[in-house]
């Protein structure tokens, strides 16, 4: 077992590993998540025996609860990675074309950045009764910036994919595998081992022809580094409107950020955000 950063890496075998989020106590995403994962691609790179990597989480109630309001951001909106693109989507990116096949096993919340995440893996497997997926930009005063809005039509459709976005609420697992916006929602007492059989089942294949294949797939299915650049760029002014400074405020003052209702009912309690009695 080995231990980057805000995450424990298993190696099952030579060829898959488990990959847990551990991150006290919400697993918010910010320059510490991307820092490890920027880690985490170049130890990735560095094996010539991996073939798949499962995404999971060690708190059962949140995978990753969001993308951090309190400025806890560092550089990745303005230092570029290996890809040439700033290094939030060039994290995104390089871990969608990675030779290397990408799980995320979903059990808990996942929300606006976390969610992109998910999007940027290969699959994604959820527990029909655990799972909480979402894109809540909207509801926060901005809108997605890493590949929500470019990944997530493809997978489900335009009217569903400003359903989830400009409706801004909470999936559960059932749902979420209806909309297409995971691959299936199992019952939570069989998605660990349905997702360990999977991914060991696909380390017995050669990691050339697994490489080839998921790399035709990408050339018909992937959104384009400029349309990802612009959503990005409109993304980071969005943080400076007024607007958004304003529901970020609020957001804290009820208690984003912290173990209760707020981070449990995101998606439900976004529009009483200014109710008195909220």
């Amino acid at each position: 077992m080995a231990e980057l950063n805000f995450f424990r890496i298993v190696e099952e075998s030579p060829a898959y590993w488990r990959v847990i989020f551990d991150y006290p106590p919400l697993n918010i995403v910010d320059n510490v998540f991307f820092e490890g994962l920027q880690g985490l691609l170049v130890k990735m790179d560095a094996s010539s025996t991996l073939r798949v990597a499962v995404f999971e989480s060690a708190n059962p109630e949140f995978y990753l609860a969001h993308f951090d309001m309190t400025g806890k951001i560092g550089n990745i909106a303005t230092a570029v990675g290996a890809s040439g693109l700033p290094i939030l989507m060039d994290t995104f990116v390089r871990l969608t074309k990675s030779p290397v096949v990408s799980i995320a096993k979903i059990r808990g919340r996942v929300r606006g950045a976390g969610s992109e995440f998910t999007l940027a893996c290969d699959m994604r497997f959820a527990s029909r009764e655990r799972a909480i997926l979402a894109q809540v930009e909207v509801g926060a005063g901005v809108h997605p910036g890493g590949g929500g809005t470019e990944r997530l039509p493809h997978l489900v459709g335009r009217g569903r994919a400003l359903e989830i976005i400009l409706g801004a609420n909470d999936f559960n697992g059932e749902l979420a595998e209806r909309y297409g916006y995971v691959n299936r929602a199992l019952p939570d007492n069989e998605l660990d081992g349905f997702v360990d059989e999977f991914a060991r089942r696909i380390a017995t294949f050669d990691r050339r022809a697994l490489a080839a294949a998921k790399n035709l797939v990408n050339q018909v299915s992937l959104p384009s580094a400029d349309r990802l650049l612009d959503a990005f760029g409109s993304f980071t002014g969005s943080l400076a409107w007024p607007e958004a400074q304003r529901r970020f405020s609020a957001l804290l003052e009820r208690g984003l950020h912290k173990e209760g209702a707020w981070e449990n009912r995101f998606g439900e309690l976004l529009p009483t955000l200014f109710d008195s009695a909220a």
